[in-house]
């Protein structure tokens, strides 16, 4: 029913918590962007800005012809509202939601993203976007520990919007210290211990068992070293 393009990267990870956790059924399509699978022009028809995850949908809510969507918030939000599971019904609740969902993708995502880059990949040490980067997570899991100080989880109960945060707060990785955010800390364990986690991680492991954080020139210039002249 649903094609799903996919790497192990957090982005990643959201889409196949959602879709173990619903028992959707769903065909992993590997997309290795280590090598550059994401500039095949096949892919391109289904993710226009050369980045995973997508999906293709066979069985579109509409009846219509299959579907594509890019944007992994986009995917959950999609897939939210097929499936009537994770993306609340009541309107409050539902915006709710979705503010915290928008967050991550503008601001956890985003933030974390440039972390990583800096601290992991760059080829010099920068020492002033180190301490930005770093300190903004920071600044980010502050106010998630701060949003889960009263409820079990990011909207109260459980949604898409945990599964969009979750894959992003990787304390060790980002320079923090998650024993900082208790409150963070306790959720974060919680929905490791998932089994439809448990299940999403077990499937990256067996497509990329060896997920490094250092890259060869070939990754580094693939990842990396794209611009205007990328897109065609």
């Amino acid at each position: 029913m649903i094609d799903l393009y996919y790497w192990t990267t957090p982005n990643g990870h959201k889409i196949t918590i959602f879709l173990e956790e619903t028992g959707l059924p769903y065909t992993v399509r590997p997309v290795n962007i280590n090598r550059g699978e994401q500039f095949d022009a096949a892919f391109l028809k289904i993710s226009p800005n050369n980045r995973i995850p997508a999906i293709v949908d066979h069985v579109p809510p509409d009846g219509g012809a299959p579907m594509s969507i890019f944007e992994s918030g986009a995917i959950l939000e999609y897939l939210g509202e097929k499936t009537g599971r994770f993306l609340p019904s009541e309107w409050r609740h539902r915006w709710e939601t979705l503010q915290w969902l928008h967050w991550q993708m503008g601001g956890l995502g985003p933030m974390a993203g440039q972390n990583h880059h800096f601290r992991h990949y760059a080829p010099e040490k920068v020492h002033y976007a180190i301490d930005r980067y770093v300190r903004e997570t920071g600044r980010l899991y502050a106010v998630l520990n701060k949003r889960l100080a009263d409820r079990e989880f990011i909207a109260g109960e459980y949604t898409i919007a945990d599964m969009a945060a979750y894959p992003w707060i990787q304390p060790e990785r980002q320079g923090q210290d998650i024993a900082e955010f208790p409150h963070l800390a306790r959720w974060r364990a919680e929905i490791a211990r998932r089994p439809a986690v448990l299940r999403a991680y077990e499937l990256a492991q067996r497509i990329n068992p060896r997920p490094a954080v250092a890259l060869d020139d070939t990754a580094r210039q693939v990842l990396f070293g794209q611009g205007k002249d990328t897109v065609r």
